[in-house]
C-alpha cells in the first residue's frame, strides 16, 4: 500500500464558535484559537480542519457564505487569520479550510445578481426552475424541514436550496461558476492552508431534468435525492487538475448519500479526485427507519456489519475517514457508550475501537475530554436552524408530541456538539468571560481540559497515547481489517495484519460483565493499551503477573463494562 503523509496523520475539527473566545463578546475567534495550539500539539494531531470562518449572515453558523475571501467580523480579521496559520505552521499542524460550494449565501453578490432579472449574466450561477402544475418545480425536500425550492416573485421563478433557503444551490454545470470556484480555492492555497474538507460535496452535480424522488415522513424526497449525479466525477477530476494538484493537499469530501461503489471512485487510489470520504452509513444505526429524530439505541451487530462493509470494501482501493462525532452529530459518549459512572470508561473504549482501524482518525473538540451531550430544557435553548425547524414541524403535523420531540433533540441534536468547549471549571467553563451565544453544557466543572491535563488516567492522555501507538506502529496504519464474533451482541472484536505483525482489539460496548476467550496466537503477545488499570493477560511479554481478577490462564478473559484492549504480537 502506497504511504502518505495524510493516511499517518490525525485531523482535529474545531469549530470556531465554540472552541475559544479571546474578547469576551461570547463567541470563539481565530485569536482564541491561536492562544490554544499548544494545547493540540500537547495532545499530539497533526492537521486542524477548521469550520468555516468566511464572511457569513449566519442564518446555518457559517455554512452559509457571502464573500469566501473575507473573514466573518465575528471571528475576527483577515490578519488574524493569517497569524493563526502561521502559528500553527510553527507548531508543525496543518490547517484545512471548510469547502461549502454546493450553495452559497443569498446575500452573496452573486446571487443578488441572479434575482434581479432572467438575462442577468449570474442568472445560470444557480438554478432557477418556473413553477410545475401552480407549485414546486419536483417534490425534493430541504434538510432543513419544508420543500428544497423558494418562490421568487421578482421572476415569477423557484430557486433550489437543498438546505435553507437562505442557500441558494450553484449550478456547476455552468463552467463559469466552476472557474469561479476553483480560482477562489487557489486563493486560499496561495495564502498557504493545507487543504480543504469539501461541504456536501456528492449534491453539486444534479440531474439535468430533477427528477422528483420517493417521499418521506413530511411529504418531501429526501434533500439527498441529488447525491452523485452523472457529473459529480469529473468535476472532482476537473478541481484536481485545476486546483489540487498544485500542492501535497489533504482532501477530505463530506458525501451524504455515498455507496460503497460510488465511494471508490471518491478516494481512488490513482489521486484523481479526493484523498479520502466522510460516509454516514455508521450513523444511521440508531435511525428510526428513515427518520433520524428518535432515541433508539443501535444494535451493536448493526454497526459491526457498516463499519466492516467500510473496512473491507475500501482495502487496496481507497482510504477511510475515521470519526463518531461532528458538528453535524451529538456527542458519541451519550450515542453509543455510557453518559454516567462509565463516561470516561466508554469515551476511552470508543476511541480505541474507532482509531485503530484503518483510515485517518478525526477528532471533534471535546470528544478528547468525553463531553457529553446536553441537558437542554426547553426549544428556547437551541440555535441550530436544523433542530429548531424539525420541533415545529414535526409537532405541528402531530408527528410527535412536543415531549417526545425535546426527548429527540436531546438526544440527537447537532447543538449537542455545539456547546462551548469546557477548558476549566470556571464561570462559562472559561471559554468565554462574556454571555456564551449557546448555553455552557452545566457539567463542565467536573468534565474541563484543566482537570484532564492534570490527571494521568484522563480521557485526554488516552487519546494521546492512542495518537502516539498510531504513530509508531504501522500496523495501526496500514494493516488490513478482519471482524471477530460477529454475532456478538456485546463485543466488537478485529484484527489489524501487516506482514509479520498482528493487532488483536477487543470492545466490550455493554455495561455488564461480558465473557471473552483471547485467540491462544494473542496470549505471546504485548498490551499495546487498555482503559482499566490492572488488566493482565498470562504469558504476555513483559507482564508478571500471571493471574488476575478477569484472566485464567487459559486466556478466557472476563470484560468489565466499556473495558477496551489492544494486544500486539
Amino acid at each position: 500500500m502506497e504511504k502518505k503523509w495524510w493516511k499517518e496523520s490525525v485531523v482535529y475539527q474545531i469549530y470556531p464558535r465554540s472552541f475559544c473566545d479571546s474578547n469576551g463578546d461570547g463567541i470563539g475567534d481565530l485569536k482564541g484559537i491561536t492562544s490554544r495550539l499548544d494545547y493540540l500539539k500537547e495532545l499530539g494531531i497533526d492537521v486542524i480542519w477548521l469550520s468555516p470562518v468566511y464572511q457569513s449572515p449566519n442564518d446555518d453558523n457559517g455554512y452559509d457564505i457571502s464573500d469566501y475571501q473575507a473573514v466573518m467580523e465575528e471571528f475576527g480579521t483577515m490578519e488574524d487569520f493569517d497569524e493563526m496559520l502561521a502559528a500553527a505552521h510553527k507548531h508543525d499542524i496543518k490547517l484545512v479550510m471548510d469547502l461549502v460550494v454546493n450553495h452559497t449565501s443569498d446575500e452573496h453578490r452573486w446571487f443578488v445578481e441572479s434575482r434581479k432579472s432572467v438575462d442577468n449574466p449570474y442568472r445560470d450561477y444557480y438554478i432557477w426552475r418556473p413553477a410545475k402544475d401552480g407549485k414546486e418545480p419536483n417534490n425534493w425536500g430541504s434538510c432543513f424541514s419544508g420543500p428544497a425550492w423558494e418562490y421568487d416573485p421578482e421572476t415569477d421563478m423557484y430557486y433550489l436550496h437543498l438546505f435553507s433557503k437562505k442557500q441558494p444551490d450553484l449550478n456547476w454545470d455552468n463552467p463559469v461558476v466552476r472557474e469561479e470556484v476553483f480560482q477562489m480555492m487557489n486563493w486560499w492555497l496561495d495564502k498557504g492552508v493545507d487543504g480543504f474538507r469539501m461541504d456536501v460535496i456528492s449534491l453539486i452535480s444534479k440531474k439535468p431534468d430533477l427528477p422528483d424522488g420517493v417521499p418521506g415522513i413530511n411529504g418531501y424526497a429526501s434533500f439527498n435525492e441529488p447525491a452523485n449525479g452523472p457529473r459529480v466525477h469529473e468535476y472532482l477530476q476537473e478541481m484536481r487538475q485545476k486546483v489540487l494538484d498544485r500542492a501535497d493537499t489533504i482532501t477530505v469530501g463530506e458525501c451524504s448519500g455515498v455507496t460503497l461503489e460510488e465511494a471508490k471512485k471518491y478516494a481512488r487510489s490513482d489521486g484523481k479526485e479526493l484523498n479520502m470520504v466522510f460516509q454516514f452509513e455508521h450513523m444511521d444505526v440508531d435511525a428510526d427507519g428513515t427518520n433520524k429524530w428518535s432515541d433508539k439505541k443501535m444494535d451493536l451487530r448493526d454497526l459491526k456489519e457498516v463499519m466492516t462493509k467500510w473496512q473491507k470494501g475500501l482495502e487496496d482501493i481507497a482510504w477511510n475517514s475515521l470519526f463518531w462525532e461532528n458538528h453535524d452529530q451529538p456527542r458519541c459518549v451519550s450515542r453509543f457508550g455510557n453518559n454516567g459512572v462509565y463516561r470516561e470508561a466508554s469515551a476511552k473504549m470508543l476511541a480505541t475501537c474507532l482509531y485503530m482501524m484503518q483510515g485517518t482518525p478525526y477528532i471533534y473538540q471535546g470528544q478528547e475530554l468525553g463531553m457529553t451531550n446536553v441537558p437542554f430544557e426547553n426549544i428556547e435553548d437551541f440555535r441550530d436552524l436544523d433542530s429548531i425547524n424539525a420541533y415545529y414541524e414535526l409537532t405541528g403535523q402531530g408527528v410527535f408530541s412536543k415531549e417526545e420531540m425535546m426527548r429527540f433533540l436531546r438526544y440527537k441534536s447537532r447543538d449537542n456538539a455545539r456547546t462551548p468547549f469546557q477548558w476549566n471549571d470556571k464561570e462559562n467553563a472559561g471559554f468565554t468571560s462574556g454571555t456564551p451565544w449557546i448555553m455552557v453544557n452545566p457539567n463542565y466543572k467536573e468534565i474541563n481540559a484543566e482537570e484532564q491535563l492534570a490527571r494521568e488516567d484522563s480521557v485526554f492522555h488516552y487519546f494521546q497515547k492512542l495518537i502516539r501507538l498510531r504513530k509508531e506502529h504501522e500496523v495501526i496504519v496500514y494493516g488490513t481489517y478482519d471482524l471477530l464474533l460477529p454475532d456478538s451482541k456485546e463485543i466488537y472484536a478485529y484484527t489489524r495484519t501487516l506482514g509479520e505483525q498482528k493487532l488483536l482489539v477487543v470492545c466490550s460496548f455493554s455495561a455488564e460483565q461480558v465473557d471473552f476467550e483471547i485467540p491462544a496466537e494473542f496470549l505471546k503477545g504485548e498490551i499495546l493499551i487498555q482503559n482499566y488499570a490492572g488488566s493482565r493477560v498470562p504469558g504476555m511479554d513483559g507482564l508478571s503477573s500471571p493471574e488476575s481478577e478477569n484472566v485464567e490462564q487459559s486466556g478466557h478473559m472476563t470484560l468489565r463494562p466499556y473495558e477496551a484492549i489492544a494486544v500486539l504480537l
